[in-house]
């Protein structure tokens, strides 16, 4: 009897062991996966250092958080859409015609910054908000409604000047001379640095990212959102209001998108007709990558400007490296594609 319990035992031993090093391994596999974008972001930090010491100066850093400082703002108002199960197509619209407003209020109107700023953030917001009442009122889908707001204001941004870019001395359609300038006030969002070191586009990126985070994650309106994205019945059953919801969200969306058109206004200095066209596409892709962060498979704001930074460093150390420029849109599709997998499947699998 003896034997045959020592036996017993030492099986139950043997199995107890492996099924600790199972856990573990789990466990690890897990760490790994909510930890990976920020562990590659670190590999490429060091890698591209090794391959270019002037890739670690602190100058190139906040170079590549400048750049993508438009990139976050505009990813974050995508990741409140995704919130509560919508998507907005018409952010890069949105942010080329508040470059387009924002320098013909002062050129034309010859408007200072701080009468500029909180016009175009509320052109932004009210064409959110025509995107909600559309969505929510009218029961048009997301992505039509947003793209038909798209083209609106992809047509509409170039009918004040006749399809001219916007800058000092722009002859309008009516012949005459506009005779404004740029507030300096204004360029300096764009171009001016805290402590000759911080850029305030980066700050006015941190700000938006901290604010939303605390809203999203922190507050009931923001448990509201995503539980009005993962069920939007059992939300309304609940006493929320899905439909002030989804208005909130877009609405933030076009005030945001409309803060980047600003900073890319002050940092270029004149209304190029040809602003915001690959904006879309990068502010998508950012708050897609984001869904990696952390292993959390849902839209979140920190994840998001992570997408962001993690894209800006990989293709400004490979702009460093001299590699083609015509790479860089198959580097984001590789970077994001490698993203989804390791969210949605590999993630997925490993959890069964």
């Amino acid at each position: 009897m003896t034997s045959i319990d020592d036996d017993a035992f030492a099986t139950q031993s043997k199995e107890s062991a492996r099924q600790d090093v199972a856990d573990r391994a789990t466990a690890l596999g897990r760490s790994l996966r909510s930890g990976a974008v920020f562990i590659l972001l670190g590999l490429m930090v060091i890698g591209f250092g090794i391959a270019e010491p002037a890739f670690v100066n602190v100058a190139n850093l906040m170079s590549i958080l400048q750049a993508v400082s438009v990139v976050a703002i505009l990813g974050a108002g995508v990741t409140v859409t995704l919130a509560v199960g919508g998507f907005d197509l018409s952010i890069g619209a949105i942010a080329a015609s508040s470059v387009m407003a924002a320098s013909y209020a002062m050129i034309v109107w010859q408007l200072d910054a701080f009468v500029t700023v909180p016009l175009v953030l509320m052109f932004g917001a009210t064409v959110g908000l025509i995107n909600a009442l559309l969505i929510v009122r009218l029961r048009v889908p997301d992505l039509l409604a947003t793209l038909a707001m798209m083209f609106l204001l992809s047509g509409l941004q170039l009918i004040p000047t006749a399809g001219r870019s916007i800058s000092p001395g722009l002859i309008l359609p009516d012949g005459s001379k506009a005779s404004g300038a740029f507030d300096p006030a204004f360029l300096m969002i764009g171009r001016y640095s805290l402590f000759a070191t911080l850029p305030v586009s980066v700050v006015l990126m941190v700000a938006a990212a901290v604010t939303l985070y605390l809203l999203t994650e922190h507050t009931r309106i923001g448990r509201l959102l995503f539980a009005t994205g993962g069920n939007e019945l059992a939300t309304r059953l609940a006493g929320a209001s899905t439909t002030r919801l989804k208005t909130l969200a877009y609405v933030i969306s076009g005030a945001l998108a409309a803060l980047g058109g600003i900073v890319i206004a002050a940092r270029v200095g004149r209304g190029d007709v040809s602003s915001g066209g690959s904006l879309l596409m990068d502010a998508v892709a950012a708050s897609l990558i984001g869904f990696a962060v952390l292993n959390l498979r849902r839209p979140n704001v920190l994840g998001t400007v992570a997408g962001a930074v993690f894209v800006g460093v990989l293709l400004n150390g490979l702009t460093m490296l001299n590699a083609p420029y015509y790479t860089q849109d198959f580097v984001k599709g590789a970077v994001l594609v490698g993203a989804l997998a390791l969210t949605f499947g590999l993630g997925r699998n490993a959890d069964r």
